[in-house]
């Protein structure tokens, strides 16, 4: 759809018109400057936004007509999409893009690994651009590789998958895991904080789960312990992917905890948790395109992290 002829888009609407304009929104590239003004950017417009870098500017009044209100807020947005348009030119240029990118999959209780394997990538010559799991992190990655725009994913941080299974608030969606395999991506994948499921502050876990093992990680995010049959089943979700993959891909399974509080002495720790998404990944995966790495280590320990690393610098290079 970029054949250039226009430079920005800029609209206004309630509801209906911001559902009208913000689809064709999405379908721009990464960067083409879009402004929506709209009633409804004070609440959850990931609708709207999707993947994009779509700009809501909230109306405070109705979009119809014109007041003292509205004629602020209308001219602060027709600011906001001129800066974009003219700004750049008075920025120094920036410098030729050179280095291969990759994308990289982390959460908080993985941060440490993702750190460690980036360093590891910079040094040798790589950009990485890391993507938080929270459910719209997942999808814009796979928007982007998509796009055409990463040379090879460190997908080491697949938690999604476990509010996908269990009705957690962070997922994306059945479509996870596919865009490096479908695109011929070279890929490293894990299981990274697949020990949880994600729900908002801790009276709004479902009654079902009130049992169950929670950590309240803050105020606004509770944490749920999965059990070995959601294990399972998440598997089985990252096996079904990983068996249509046609290029080689590594799957590397860290045996001593798939995140920071899945450690001896921590709230998660959960060997037989973890034992049953192991043997059930070993044992559903049938791709001769698929290896397994098994290492005896935390997913945050240096050496899982560098080995990693290397090894998609090893599959980039093959």
């Amino acid at each position: 759809m970029n054949k250039k002829k226009f430079d920005g888009i800029i609209s206004f609407g309630g509801s209906g018109g911001t559902s009208l304009v913000t689809p064709a929104m999405r379908q721009l590239p990464i960067g083409v400057p879009k402004v929506m003004v709209s009633t409804m950017a004070s609440g959850n417009v990931s609708q709207y936004v999707g993947t994009s870098d779509i700009v809501m500017i909230p109306s405070i009044v109705d979009v119809a007509g014109l007041n003292k209100i509205s004629k602020t807020i209308f001219k602060n947005a027709i600011f906001a999409i001129s800066g974009m348009l003219t700004a750049g030119d008075k920025l120094p240029a920036d410098p030729p893009d050179t280095k291969p990118l990759i994308a990289a999959t982390m959460f908080g209780v993985t941060t440490p690994c993702i750190d460690q394997a980036k360093n590891y990538l910079e040094k040798a010559g790589y950009e990485v651009l890391v993507f938080h799991a929270t459910g719209t992190g997942g999808k814009t990655m796979e928007s982007l590789i998509n796009q055409g725009f990463f040379k090879g994913v460190l997908d080491l941080t697949t938690t999604e998958w476990c509010d996908q299974v269990a009705g957690g608030v962070l997922a994306a969606g059945e479509h996870r895991c596919e865009a490096a395999i479908k695109n011929k991506i070279p890929q490293v994948i894990s299981v990274g904080a697949l020990d949880m499921v994600n729900f908002g502050p801790i009276d709004t876990v479902p009654p079902q789960y009130r049992n169950r093992s929670l950590y309240k990680h803050n105020p606004t995010v509770t944490l749920m312990r999965t059990t070995a049959e959601e294990n399972i089943a998440i598997a089985k979700k990252l096996a079904e992917k990983l068996n249509s993959a046609a290029t080689k891909t590594i799957i590397m399974l860290p045996l001593r905890g798939v995140s920071a509080i899945d450690a001896t002495g921590q709230p998660f720790y959960g060997p037989s948790e973890d034992k049953a998404l192991f043997t059930t990944l070993e044992r559903e995966i049938s791709n001769p395109h698929v290896k397994f790495l098994k290492m005896d280590n935390n997913i945050n320990d240096k050496v899982f992290a560098e080995t990693a690393a290397q090894n998609l610098i090893d599959l980039l290079n093959a």
